[in-house]
């Protein structure tokens, strides 16, 4: 059997995650590479859901782990986030030590400062811990600064 080389589109070049099985975790969300490719439809208003229902974090007082289901919802710019390079960078929180809040708000910064998008929610819904369930959300731009359709 002859082995098929595969052609690499120019216009995705810049992905480097995606088709490569040898990606690794990264360390911490700092070291992760988030990718994006060119929104096919720019002229458009439409959103993307991307759910990520096994989320870890740590707490930071006491080392035990934080459950959560992950919600991102957006309408992209001229950039969409890349799905694989997106889990290994919600990945790399599983070893850092920081409130729910915290996270959330640093996910969203990050995601918005990678792909621009027109708007942006992050949802946190975290397992409970003491008979008490917590759910944090971030949104982009902010809707009590500005209109938000």
């Amino acid at each position: 059997m002859r082995k098929m080389k595969r052609s690499r589109n120019t216009k995705y070049a810049s992905l480097t995650l995606l088709g490569n099985s040898e990606a690794a975790f990264p360390r911490s969300p700092g070291h992760a590479k988030i990718e994006t490719f060119p929104n096919p439809k720019p002229a458009r208003d439409y959103s993307i859901r991307l759910d990520c229902p096994d989320f870890t974090s740590l707490c930071p007082v006491t080392g035990a782990p934080d459950f959560a289901e992950i919600l991102v919802e957006y309408v992209p710019d001229k950039h969409c986030l890349e799905t694989k390079s997106l889990k290994l960078y919600l990945s790399a929180y599983r070893n850092v030590h920081s409130f729910n809040e915290q996270v959330i708000n640093s996910i969203l910064d990050d995601l918005v400062r990678v792909c621009r998008p027109r708007q942006m929610k992050i949802e946190g819904k975290f397992v409970p811990r003491g008979g008490i369930s917590l759910s944090v959300s971030a949104e982009h731009p902010n809707p009590k600064l500005q209109n938000f359709p």
